[in-house]
């Protein structure tokens, strides 16, 4: 009884720090604004008719607008429905979102340091040739990535699997004492508790020791989770610390796009990402939705370079006269490992990242690309299942030409809406003969595709629309790496806590929920 008041504390602590606290402010004054927006508009169109006409007038304009451009058709129709529901509000509110100074600075500023940045992301031509010989479909992929993404592929290096949070968390920690030179951390997430405590305690060992450490953590954080002025809390412990894009309570959208990243990288040689946090419910200290499922990967070696040019990359867009790159750059050619060395060493690998502000869907085509390669197999684990057409054509096309496809999903979600909508979807993937589990022991977290033993990517892109196009994310790409095996055993270790969904049950979910699920699937590019 007294633990069950302890977290009952705990959770109203976090709902009030919530409502009073900042949070409340800026969605209290984000709120008014709409408000004040949708009062102005009706007052047009109550009161000025002729005005109306033209608004109207310009909501067709806006619907063709929209018809027209070069997107997805399911996020087209998520703004044509508005914009011809409410032809004032709707067509101005468009036109508010897509006409955004802050965004528009941030990607060119990226696109800046992309360019500073690409003489040390050159593909090896020898890397190249030699993957070509081996899969020539396989190199194909690997060219898009170099020519559109910026991110070249490489052999000579290692990787070390986590299936869970609670594995990985002491491996990050072991590499964080070992760092001679520097520590870059750049996370979606941090919450204070144990976790953050003992990486916290090692960073400013690291500190003292002459290591130079910066940390750059998602701007929502502010919202709940740490304070606002956290950063100068940092800088005063030796840290180099910034929020991405800061919330703010004005009605902005550039504030839409997140950095979803998970990234730390030590020294130039070893990095670490997938989909862990740095807060306690990534390493079952907190229990929030049951038994927290993750995955993390360590990389070794001189793929590490292209993690390593991500984080310089984002954290020099704020920076008025940016970083010398060659400081951080390594070679590791010439790696040397100790005896006691866990990392799987062998294959091809390619790290990426993937922006919102571009018009490559990277993470999107990751996925597509190995649903396309698959000859026996695809088994995928996400925490959310908010598809658009392609994707739908990916996975059913699959399985329909005989590829056995899994997907595991959580039994215990951490957004309501979220797997209601997922369930909408769930029929149509079974009926082609896709297969759909449900974590019991709780949440599934983990972002990792693996196929016919040959690829695999781990990272932290999830299946939904906000991934896919509208966060900053990442992943590193598999190729005949030994650490696929390790991939392959965690799901069917994960397989066998997990139950299968049929038809049957599709049948029996409430209609009230299937309902809502079919509605919620016209505005799911928006959510």
């Amino acid at each position: 009884m007294k633990v069950d008041t302890t977290k009952a504390k705990k959770r109203w602590g976090r709902y009030t720090r919530v409502i009073f606290g900042r949070t409340g402010f800026v969605m209290i004054f984000i709120i008014l604004q709409i408000l004040a927006l949708m009062t102005m508009f009706r007052w047009l169109s109550d009161q000025l008719v002729y005005i109306y006409g033209g608004f109207t007038i310009l909501s067709v304009a806006v619907v063709i607008y929209i018809i027209n451009r070069r997107q997805n058709p399911a996020y087209q129709l998520a703004w044509v429905i508005p914009v011809l529901v409410f032809p004032v509000f709707g067509a101005m509110f468009y036109i508010f979102w897509q006409v955004q100074v802050g965004a528009k600075r941030i990607g060119m500023r990226l696109e800046t340091m992309i360019r500073m940045t690409g003489g040390y992301l050159r593909q090896d031509e020898q890397v190249m040739e030699k993957l070509e010989k081996d899969n020539h479909r396989e190199s194909q992929l690997a060219r898009y990535m170099t020519r559109y993404g910026g991110y070249p592929i490489y052999d000579g290096s290692g990787a070390e699997y986590f299936p869970l949070g609670d594995d990985m968390f002491p491996r990050l920690k072991e590499e964080l004492k070992a760092a001679k030179e520097y520590i870059f951390m750049e996370y979606f997430i941090i919450g204070r508790g144990k976790m953050w405590r003992e990486i916290l305690e090692i960073l400013c060992e690291k500190v003292k020791e002459g290591v130079e450490v910066r940390v750059m953590y998602d701007g929502m954080c502010s919202l709940s989770l740490l304070p606002y002025g956290y950063p100068k809390q940092l800088e005063k412990l030796g840290i180099r610390c910034k929020m991405f894009s800061p919330v703010r309570p004005a009605l902005s959208t550039y504030q839409n796009n997140r950095d979803h990243r998970k990234i730390t990288i030590i020294d130039g040689h070893t990095a670490f990402t997938g989909g862990i946090n740095l807060a306690d419910e990534y390493i079952n200290e907190e229990e929030r939705f049951g038994h927290w499922k993750d995955t993390g990967i360590l990389i070794r070696g001189r793929a590490v370079n292209s993690f390593l040019m991500m984080f310089l990359q984002m954290w020099n867009i704020s920076e008025e006269k940016p970083d010398h790159f060659d400081k951080y750059w390594k070679d590791n050619r010439n790696l040397s490992l100790d005896s006691s060395e866990k990392t799987r060493f062998g294959g091809y690998m390619m790290p990426y990242g993937d922006s919102p502000l571009d018009d490559e869907t990277i993470g999107k085509y990751v996925y597509m690309d190995i649903l396309n390669q698959a000859e026996d197999y695809v088994y995928i684990m996400t925490p959310y299942l908010i598809l658009d057409s392609d994707m739908i054509t990916a996975l059913t096309f699959a399985a329909k030409r005989g590829v056995d496809v899994i997907i595991i999903m959580p039994h215990i979600p951490d957004k309501k809406y979220a797997y209601v909508l997922a369930r909408s979807y769930y029929a149509e993937l079974i009926h082609a003969g896709v297969r759909i589990y449900e974590y019991t022991p709780g949440f599934i977290h983990a972002k990792v595709f693996l196929s016919d033993g040959l690829r695999a990517t781990v990272g932290s892109v999830n299946m939904d629309f906000r991934s896919m196009y509208l966060h900053f994310e990442c992943g590193v790409y598999l190729y005949q790496n030994e650490v696929l095996s390790d991939i392959y055993q965690d799901f069917q270790d994960t397989l066998e806590k997990c139950q299968l969904i049929t038809l049957e049950e599709c049948q029996k979910y409430p209609v009230v929920l299937q309902l809502a699920g079919s509605v919620l699937r016209l505005f799911a590019p928006l959510m």
